[in-house]
């Protein structure tokens, strides 16, 4: 089975960013007992100030999907949304690199 990632683009409302990042934080303590959440990392850009960058790698597609059904991902889910203008997000297939095991390409 393969990892699953995610690269996620929010872009806050105007002055909402701190709200908002502050809600993923929460979210990314929320997973910290997740075993199949390998990564949540809450980034801020620093060239569009009103835009959080959020990574993510699971052990496979299916725990982030169950994730996303937690009471408390929903409750978080319900707090975030009248703070954010939108979100663009990428899956990706993770393949390796420094601070990740993953198999092959194909297995």
């Amino acid at each position: 089975m393969s990892k699953f990632a995610m690269h996620a683009k929010f872009t806050a409302k105007p002055g909402e960013r701190d709200a908002l990042a502050a809600i993923l934080l929460e979210a990314a303590a929320d997973a910290e007992p997740v075993q199949e959440c390998e990564l949540y990392l809450v980034n801020l850009s620093v060239n569009e100030p009103d835009v959080i960058w959020v990574t993510e790698v699971w052990s496979h597609a299916e725990a982030h999907d169950a994730s996303l059904a937690l009471a408390a991902t929903r409750a978080a889910i319900q707090r975030a949304m009248p703070l954010i203008a939108g979100v663009q997000p990428v899956q990706l297939t993770p393949v390796g690199g420094k601070g990740l095991v993953s198999a092959p390409p194909g297995e």
